[in-house]
C-alpha cells in the first residue's frame, strides 16, 4: 500500500507517533489509509448536510477494515456568488479544489480517497484531482434539494421562486408579497437547487461515468437513501484500494463519450463542455469539442428536467435515474459497455433499471429530434462557443436581431432593469471569459430577468462569460476567441445584425469582412482587470473555454 511509506519500519517511528497522536490505534495502523475529501460547508445548502455523510462515510470505511481521515476543501454557491464579483472565483475554485485534494492525498500518501461532493465547480475538480493521483477514488455526491412549494406556487425551484419571479415582479405580474413568500419557500432543504442545473448534470455525468454508486446523483440529500450510499461508498472505497483500483480504469475516452452522449440527452447545463475538456486533460484522454460537435449531429434529447419543464429531480429520481436514462441509451445501441466502480458494467446496470416511460421514454419514443445541448461556429465563434438547446423553444431556433453591447454583466443588468432591452435584441456581454473576467462568471442574473420579463423568446444574449445550469432562453455562451484575446465578439457595435441558427449550429456577426479588419486595428489593447491575488494568477495562465479553461 502506499500508505506504507509513512508507517513502515524503523525510520518511520517520528510518522507512526504522529499519527497514533491523530487518533489511529497501533491495531490499525495496517489497514489502508483512506482520506474523506469533504467539501462541508455552512455557507453552501447544497453542503450543509455533509457532517452527516462524512459519518455514514467513516462507518463504511472502518466496516471494511479501513481507517478513515477527514480533511476539508473550498465550496463555493453559485447561487449567493450569483451576480457580483464574488462569481470570478466560481470557475477558478474548481482548479483550486483539485489542487488541494492532490496536495493532501500526496502529502499524506494515502490509499483511497472518498470524494464528498456536490454543488457545481467540487465535483468536476475532485474528479480531476482523481484522475491527476490516479489512486482508488469513488465520488459521493450530496444529492438534490427538495421541491419548494408555498400557496398558489406548487414544486418551485430556486430559479421560478426566486431569479425568475423577479422579473415577474418588476412587470407587475406578482406583489412584493407573493415575491417574498416564495423567496422562503423556494429552498427547503440542504441539497443542490432541483434542477438539472450545473451541480445535478455533474452528478448525473459522474454516476454514469461509473465514478460514484447507482441513484447516488438522483437520491434525495435529505433522504435515508443517501445515507446509505455514502455507507456504501465508505464500504467501496476500501474494496477498491485493497485490489488498486484506479479512476484511469474507469475514466476511459469510450465512458467519457458514453458521458457527452447522455448530456446530450439530458440537456443539463452548457458548464459541462469546460468540465468534461478539463477532466479529459487531467487523464489524457483524446477528448475535444469536436466529439461534442459529432455526438451532438446523432443524438437527441430523451428528458427534459428544469428549467427546460417543471419536472424536478425529484421527479427524475422516481423515474428511475440515470440507471433508467442507461437503459433509454442502450436500448438504441448509442452507449459502449463500460466498467463502473459498483463492480458492474453499464449494461448490467441498465438491464437491472426500473423505467417510467412517462417521464423517461426509450430512446426511440423520444418526442425530441435534438440534442439537448449544441456547439455552433461560425465568423463570431471561430472556436466555437455552446447553447442549451433544451432549453429554447422551437420557434427561435432560427434569430436574427440588432446588438446591444455591454462590458460587463452589471452594465447589462442596468439596462434590463431600466427597460432598455427591447424585442428583437441581441444582447451581447463580453470581456467576462476566463481570461477577461477574469474568471468567466455565469450570467444567471440576466437570463433569468429576460425569462421573467417575457423576452425569453423575444431577444437573444451571448457572451464569453458562461451561464448556469439554470438558465433557458436564446442565450449562447463561451465565445471563442474571448473579447479579452481580441475575438470578433470585441468588434461588434451596437446595431449590427447577429445571426443565430440552431438547425445548422451557426452564429455570424453580418457585418463585412472588411469593416471587421478595419475594427480589429483600432481595438484597445486589454489589460488585465486583476493585477494581484489568485485571480491575476489565473487569468495568466487559463486557457480558452474551448479548451476546458484549464489551467497551465
Amino acid at each position: 500500500m502506499r500508505s506504507d511509506s509513512i508507517k513502515k519500519g524503523i525510520s518511520r517511528t517520528p510518522h507512526r507517533g504522529l499519527l497514533m497522536a491523530a487518533g489511529v490505534s497501533k491495531s490499525n495502523m495496517n489497514a489502508p489509509f483512506i482520506g474523506i475529501a469533504s467539501s462541508f460547508s455552512d455557507l453552501v445548502p447544497g453542503h450543509i448536510g455533509m457532517r452527516d455523510l462524512e459519518r455514514q462515510i467513516e462507518k463504511g470505511i472502518h466496516s471494511a477494515g479501513g481507517q478513515a481521515f477527514v480533511f476539508g476543501v473550498p465550496a463555493v454557491c453559485d447561487g449567493i456568488a450569483m451576480g457580483h464579483s464574488g462569481m470570478r472565483y466560481s470557475l477558478p475554485s474548481r482548479d483550486l479544489i483539485a489542487d488541494c485534494v492532490e496536495t493532501v492525498a500526496e502529502a499524506h500518501q494515502l490509499d483511497g480517497l472518498v470524494l464528498l461532493s456536490n454543488c457545481d465547480k467540487i465535483t468536476p475538480g475532485m474528479l480531476i484531482a482523481a484522475l491527476r493521483i490516479d489512486i482508488p477514488a469513488i465520488i459521493v455526491t450530496a444529492g438534490p434539494m427538495l421541491d419548494g412549494e408555498c400557496q398558489g406556487h406548487h414544486k418551485l425551484t430556486m430559479v421560478t421562486g426566486s431569479f425568475e419571479a423577479v422579473g415577474q415582479y418588476r412587470k407587475g405580474e406578482i406583489s412584493e408579497e407573493e415575491l417574498l413568500a416564495m423567496e422562503e419557500a423556494s429552498c427547503p432543504s440542504a441539497g443542490s437547487c432541483q434542477g438539472m442545473y450545473t451541480a445535478n448534470t455533474l452528478a448525473c455525468l459522474t454516476e454514469l461515468l461509473g465514478m460514484s454508486l447507482p441513484y447516488c446523483a438522483s437520491s434525495s440529500a435529505v433522504s435515508a437513501q443517501k445515507r446509505r450510499i455514502a455507507f456504501d461508498s465508505g464500504m467501496k472505497i476500501v474494496e477498491l484500494a485493497k485490489n488498486n483500483i484506479k479512476p484511469s480504469a474507469i475514466i476511459t475516452k469510450e465512458s467519457m463519450r458514453n458521458m457527452i452522449t447522455a448530456d446530450l440527452a439530458l440537456g443539463g447545463s452548457t458548464n459541462t463542455f469546460l468540465h468534461t475538456l478539463a477532466i479529459a486533460n487531467a487523464g489524457n484522454i483524446d477528448i475535444s469539442l469536436k466529439d461534442f460537435d459529432e455526438l451532438s449531429k446523432r443524438v437527441h434529447q430523451i428528458v427534459k428536467i428544469n428549467p427546460s419543464s417543471t419536472l424536478t429531480m425529484a421527479d427524475f429520481h422516481y423515474a428511475g435515474g440515470v440507471p433508467a436514462v442507461i437503459k433509454s441509451l442502450v436500448s438504441a445501441n448509442l452507449l459502449s459497455d463500460t466498467k463502473t466502480l459498483s463492480g458492474k458494467s453499464i449494461f448490467e446496470i441498465a438491464d437491472n433499471a426500473q423505467i417510467d416511460t412517462s417521464i423517461i421514454p426509450y430512446y426511440k419514443d423520444s418526442k425530441y429530434t435534438k440534442a439537448g445541448l449544441s456547439v455552433l461556429y461560425g465568423n463570431l465563434a471561430q472556436g466555437g462557443c455552446v447553447i442549451k438547446t433544451s432549453g429554447v423553444d422551437s420557434d427561435c431556433y432560427e434569430f436574427c436581431g440588432n446588438a446591444k453591447t455591454f462590458d460587463s454583466e452589471e452594465d447589462a443588468m442596468y439596462a434590463l432593469e431600466n427597460d432598455l432591452i427591447q424585442e428583437g435584441d441581441v444582447i451581447v456581454i463580453r470581456y467576462e471569459g476566463p481570461k477577461g473576467g477574469p474568471g468567466m462568471r455565469e450570467m444567471l442574473a440576466p437570463t433569468s430577468l429576460l425569462v421573467g420579463k417575457g423576452l425569453g423568446k423575444k431577444c437573444a444574449l451571448i457572451t464569453d462569460g458562461r451561464f448556469s445550469g439554470a438558465t433557458r432562453g436564446i442565450c449562447v455562451g463561451h465565445v471563442v476567441p474571448e473579447a479579452a484575446e481580441g475575438g470578433v465578439i470585441a468588434l461588434i457595435k451596437d446595431g449590427d445584425k447577429i445571426q443565430i441558427n440552431i438547425n445548422t449550429q451557426e452564429i455570424n456577426l453580418l457585418v463585412p469582412e472588411e469593416e471587421l479588419k478595419i475594427r480589429k486595428s483600432n481595438l484597445e489593447p486589454f489589460e488585465l482587470k486583476c493585477k494581484s491575488g489568485y485571480l491575476a494568477k489565473y487569468a495568466k495562465n487559463v486557457q480558452d473555454a474551448s479548451h476546458g479553461a484549464i489551467v497551465l
